[in-house]
């Protein structure tokens, strides 16, 4: 019995070596995405890249100097989140409520939509007391935008279930004013429009005091990234050219929709891509991002479990099924102390696998940490692209996500990476940077009336 466990151990790990990135596929991959990251930027390249790296108009990040009331809306899913923010010297107040989208909303005219956000956005006015007060908004609008400045955004296309008509191609600014008008019961300046990404990036501005160099912002443990970038290096920048930099919004998400990541994409990638809802599109987030993490190690579990290599081939129709492998299960079995696995047992029995033996968590474990470590890697491999391009001497990284924020191993696995990654001599750090979406788009807000 114990020749078989070890036997089926030593298949396992080798079958794994395909989820382990190489030093040499890693470089590869930084001088593809830095490739991919320059078309993105050039005016004659730019409606060809995967890269997109669409100009943000935000120029001016959060120093502390701001001060006074200011209003987020945060327009993402199938909620959307009201904000007020009040800024002081020393304090930070946030109150905020969310509100539903219904679904015939969600697939009905735009006029709908706007006109439900602006009576969502009117009632949490007057339930604190502002309906008499002409207050500053910052909108963050998570689906694909093209910014014509920092208050115009024209919408490219609906995602997330949203199908409303008469939006395509509009600016969703002047969408949401044209509705407040309608109403003309509150008075609203809307000072930004911004995706969550750059809203993260302004949070972690103002949480630290050591910002004297450009940040990096990524949402999402990797999902997209969003950095400041020399003004005359953004082809597509039409805006105050002199001011030196400006955030640029990589969508590094479709890094890869072209091909250039089969050399690192493995059968579970395909399957995971081929069952998704936009197969061939996003692929360098599929590898990397929370919401397929647990569906990755699940398919590598059925695989091994068909070929009588774990469970005793026994495995149960809760593991054979699309989605039922959660990315907390890969967080909480990674969380077990070695040599005890409590909460492998605890995810096994809720998946019906009582029967797995103390040798099958610990290969299961094995499993999470290399699709775990593989996502941090190529986390690793973005964030240093990045700061090398950046080329600072000094450069500090807010994440946001779930993955990053809960999972045991991640921020260490991250570090250890990118020392191995960035240039000589540049410092960096990397820190958590939360709500980016709310508090974010007040940051910016604020920041565009202090300026003004």
């Amino acid at each position: 019995m114990g020749m078989r466990n070890n036997n089926s151990t030593n298949i396992i790990r080798e079958h794994c070596k395909e989820l382990i990135l190489s030093d040499a596929q890693i470089a590869d991959l930084m001088n593809r995405l830095l490739e991919d990251i320059q078309k993105g930027l050039r005016k004659d390249t730019h409606e060809s890249a995967t890269v997109r790296c669409f100009v943000t108009y935000v120029q001016d990040l959060p120093n502390g100097t701001e001060h006074g009331k200011f209003l987020a809306l945060d327009l993402g899913g199938t909620n959307f989140r009201v904000l007020i923010i009040t800024l002081g010297e020393k304090h930070f107040d946030m109150k905020s409520k969310i509100y539903a989208i219904p679904q015939n909303i969600m697939i009905g005219t735009g006029e709908q939509l706007f006109d439900h956000i602006a009576e969502c956005l009117a009632n949490f006015m007057k339930e604190h007391s502002l309906e008499t007060e002409r207050l500053p908004l910052g909108f963050t609008f998570s689906f694909p935008l093209t910014q014509k400045g920092l208050t115009k955004g024209l919408l490219e296309k609906w995602t997330k279930g949203f199908n409303c008509s008469g939006c395509v191609g509009e600016d969703v600014v002047q969408l949401l004013k044209d509705a407040l008008a309608r109403r003309n019961d509150v008075q609203i300046d809307v000072c930004a429009i911004l995706n969550d990404t750059t809203g993260t990036l302004n949070v972690m501005c103002l949480a630290t005091t050591q910002f004297q160099l450009p940040p990096i912002g990524i949402i999402g443990t990797g999902s997209n990234a969003c950095y400041v970038e020399k003004v005359e290096n953004a082809e597509l920048f039409d805006g105050d050219k002199s001011k030196p930099y400006v955030i640029i919004n990589t969508e590094w998400g479709a890094f890869g929709d072209d091909g250039r990541l089969d050399f690192v994409r493995t059968e579970y990638d395909r399957e995971i891509d081929q069952y998704s809802i936009n197969p061939g599109k996003q692929l360098h987030e599929k590898m990397i991002s929370g919401m397929y993490m647990g569906e990755l190690a699940r398919l590598i579990l059925v695989k091994f479990t068909k070929q009588g290599l774990l469970f005793g081939g026994n495995g149960s129709d809760l593991l054979y099924k699309r989605g039922n492998f959660f990315t907390k299960y890969v967080s909480e079995i990674e969380s077990d102390k070695r040599g005890s696995y409590m909460n492998c047992r605890q995810v096994l029995e809720e998946l019906g696998l009582n029967h797995a033996t103390d040798q099958d968590c610990s290969n299961v474990r094995y499993i999470c940490e290399c699709v775990s470590r593989r996502a941090a890697h190529l986390v690793s491999a973005g964030v240093a692209t990045l700061v090398n391009k950046i080329a600072q001497e000094s450069v500090t990284v807010g994440i946001d996500g779930s993955v990053y924020r809960f999972h045991p191993h991640f921020h260490d696995l991250i570090m250890e990476k990118m020392a191995d990654l960035v240039t000589p001599g540049i410092k960096f750090d990397i820190m958590l940077s939360e709500d980016g979406s709310g508090r974010g788009a007040a940051l910016v807000a604020a920041v565009a009336c202090r300026d003004r």
